[in-house]
């Protein structure tokens, strides 16, 4: 018997090279799990008769549950003033440089308490789940210094205790270089990997650790000491690569089988092919790309010609991508970066979840969690047409 059955649908499975369409069909749940999908006339009807729950979905389509596997989703303050410098023609470098950008939301995030953080975090995930997201990864990286932080990865790990969403948390303390270690960036690199990182560790807070490498952040000589300090820990990577130029950070990536490199505006074909090769997947993050009025592309031409899997995140955060829709990333994915329907839909559901290490998700079929997202649409390229609507009918996570 089935604990719940999802009748009278179009699903996207998502299984195969494409969206694995099937018109008229049917998904069953059980413990949490998928334990059928396919076409509704060759449901087990016994089965499907007993079920604790039956849905009619009137002709909705379901989806994987979305997931947004790049956000900065918790931070104190706001950065509505470089905004406004950014208009009057100042550069996302001269502002960080001049000790805006992320150190000034440092200083804002370091002077909160965690029940302020918590409290200004969960709006943001709220809007992300009212579109049909189901997993979320949350970055730390705006408390530079071990306190702020861990304190960072408990809002985000009390996130997905409070609302009915799973959480992947990551380590991003080799974001910036703080105040206190002005002029020591290879200093402040070793304290990342030899107290920060393992303070994480030990209290089982991370689940992955980032870098940003950047000619603003770090080389990647120093990045490969955070990421071996990781690989002792038995952490997986991820890295912030060539984002504002070819630093290569794709190789760098690349060589540590990172889970991927997001941004990569920058990344050469050479860094392209090393990720495809390596099974890291690029994260795609048009938001920022669009906010900050970055002229250069991702080569999607040469992903695509690499095979390299692209996914798709919002890239929140309160400084280059304020960004409080993934359905909007879907769109802007496909109009700024020109990706394909499929790609673009792929690229929040399989590609996210293999972005973020997750086997268990981002596909329909049986065995892997049952994260469903339902949308009242009449085909699956609507979720990338409309700019600023939700057509989300409906959300399931573990079944529930």
């Amino acid at each position: 018997m089935f604990d719940r059955v999802w009748l009278n649908a179009n699903l996207a499975t998502m299984q195969g090279e494409g969206l694995g369409p099937i018109e008229d069909g049917a998904v069953a749940a059980k413990d949490g799990r998928i334990a059928w999908v396919g076409p509704r006339a060759t449901l087990p009807l016994p089965l499907a008769g007993h079920a604790a729950e039956i849905t009619d979905c009137a002709g909705a389509w379901i989806l994987p549950g979305l997931i947004d596997c790049h956000t900065h989703l918790v931070f104190g303050g706001d950065r509505a003033g470089e905004f406004e410098q950014r208009l009057a023609g100042a550069t996302y470098e001269e502002i960080a440089r001049a000790g805006g950008g992320i150190l000034s939301t440092v200083r804002a995030t370091r002077a909160a308490t965690e029940e302020a953080l918590l409290a200004a975090a969960a709006p943001r995930l709220q809007a992300l789940l009212a579109e049909g997201v189901t997993t979320v990864e949350i970055k730390s990286g705006y408390g530079l210094e071990a306190g702020t932080e861990l304190r960072q990865l408990r809002v985000a790990r009390r996130l997905g205790a409070a609302h009915p969403v799973a959480v992947v948390t990551t380590l991003l303390a080799a974001h910036a270089v703080p105040p206190e270690f002005a002029g020591r960036r290879t200093d402040y690199a070793r304290h990342v990997a030899e107290v920060i990182l393992p303070a994480a560790a030990r209290e089982g807070l991370a689940d992955a650790v980032d870098a940003f490498c950047e000619r603003i952040a770090f080389t990647p000589e120093e990045t490969a000491l955070v990421f071996d300090a990781a690989r002792a820990a038995g952490l997986p990577v991820k890295l912030h690569a060539d984002q504002l130029c070819d630093f290569g950070g794709a190789a760098l990536a690349a060589r540590y089988r990172a889970l991927s490199a997001d941004h990569l505006e920058h990344a050469s074909p050479e860094g392209i092919a090393a990720m495809a090769r390596a099974g890291s997947v690029a994260v795609l993050l048009p938001g920022a790309c669009y906010f900050i009025r970055e002229e250069k592309r991702p080569d999607v031409a040469a992903m695509r010609a690499a095979g390299l899997r692209m996914a798709l995140a919002t890239d929140m955060n309160p400084g280059s991508s304020p960004a409080l829709s993934l359905l909007l990333m879907l769109n802007l994915g496909c109009t700024l970066f020109r990706l394909t329907v499929t790609e673009a839909l792929r690229g929040v559901t399989v590609h996210a979840a293999a972005a973020l290490g997750l086997a268990d998700r981002g596909r329909l079929e049986p065995g892997l969690r049952c994260d469903l997202a339902l949308y009242r649409i009449a085909r699956p390229a609507e979720l990338c047409y409309w700019i600023g609507g939700n057509p989300c009918c409906g959300r399931v996570v573990e079944g529930l």
